[in-house]
């Protein structure tokens, strides 16, 4: 993976390039000596400071969400080849069924709402990628791992919306599990 992005002008922010940088740099190492330190979901929690010129964020993020994709197919890779095939599709299905298990709550009450006076997340917007993912899990609906990295929802103040970071968690882990399958 290049570490040379696009940047925006700079009258623009953009994401540190020093930082981007030196995250790759360790991803990179990490990937290729097999780390047990460094995994998907350190990709997905990644977060860099901005700066005017800096690199183009939709291109950094782009670029993650590809890195992630790679080490959720490394860990399967490694999860297969150690424990056995039978093995790792049981802990993928009980990771499916734990996810699941929040899908199938009453829509408006699948997430903590957010706190007074917070930003949070339409709830409709939610429920509805929700009632997708069930679909997803159920009913074999064709969902890219891309179209729950790219929800995007209408914003809420507190309590009418669902707390942005329990959603954002959930979607990681969704994400994660979607990845990892071939």
């Amino acid at each position: 993976m290049s570490t040379s992005f696009e940047r925006v002008s700079r009258f623009s922010v953009g994401y540190d390039p020093h930082e981007v940088d030196d995250f790759l740099a360790r991803a990179r190492t990490a990937y290729e000596q097999g780390g047990t330190d460094f995994d998907s979901s350190s990709v997905t929690a990644a977060s860099f400071g901005t700066q005017r010129g800096g690199y183009d964020m939709r291109t950094v993020d782009e670029a993650l969400d590809r890195l992630s994709d790679a080490f959720a197919l490394q860990q399967r890779d490694e999860a297969i080849a150690r424990e056995g095939e039978e093995q790792w599709i049981g802990k993928l299905t009980g990771r499916a069924e734990s996810l699941k298990e929040r899908l199938e709550r009453p829509a408006g009450e699948r997430f903590a709402p957010g706190a007074p006076g917070e930003k949070s997340y339409d709830r409709t917007d939610v429920d509805a990628l929700c009632d997708q993912l069930i679909a997803y899990f159920t009913e074999g609906l064709p969902m890219s791992v891309d179209d729950v990295r790219r929800a995007a929802f209408r914003r809420r103040k507190g309590e009418d919306g669902y707390k942005e970071s329990v959603v954002d968690v959930y979607l990681d882990h969704v994400a994660d599990l979607m990845a990892s399958v071939p």
